[in-house]
């Protein structure tokens, strides 16, 4: 299971970007095996801090683990070559990932997987005030 796919990075970077960092010869196609490397790595990352609270593999996906996935694969991808703006993409990633294995960040997702049953609300009848000007 991953988390990103070629496609969430193409539209998070562009074809360009991740052609400059894939196609080692000439930089003018994406190299499906190098970036598929990068993004098994970001996995393999991801899952080293999720798995602490959470059972694997998490289905569907949490958005924000696909953003998480994006920020680390690009970071490999970059090699010797990172920018200071990929570096604190990853550097805000791992930082997510670590609160997530503390308990102190949520994925939305309960720690079988499932999405949390949505919130309660109250209902008044329409006839009943909740606040009234006294209460003021």
């Amino acid at each position: 299971m991953t988390y990103a796919t070629k496609q969430d990075l193409i539209d998070r970077f562009g074809e360009t970007e991740l052609a400059q960092l894939t196609d080692r010869a000439n930089g003018a196609a994406i190299d499906d095996s190098v970036l598929g490397k990068a993004l098994a790595d970001a996995d393999a990352e991801i899952n080293s801090y999720v798995s602490v609270n959470h059972v694997l593999p998490l289905s569907p996906v949490p958005s924000n683990l696909v953003r998480v996935a994006g920020d680390v694969a690009r970071y490999y991808l970059y090699e010797d070559r990172v920018t200071e703006q990929v570096k604190a993409r990853y550097d805000d990633a791992i930082a997510f990932l670590k609160n997530v294995a503390a308990g102190k960040a949520s994925l939305g997702v309960d720690s079988a997987g499932a999405a949390p049953a949505p919130a309660q609300t109250v209902q008044f009848p329409p006839s009943q005030k909740v606040f009234a000007r006294e209460d003021i």
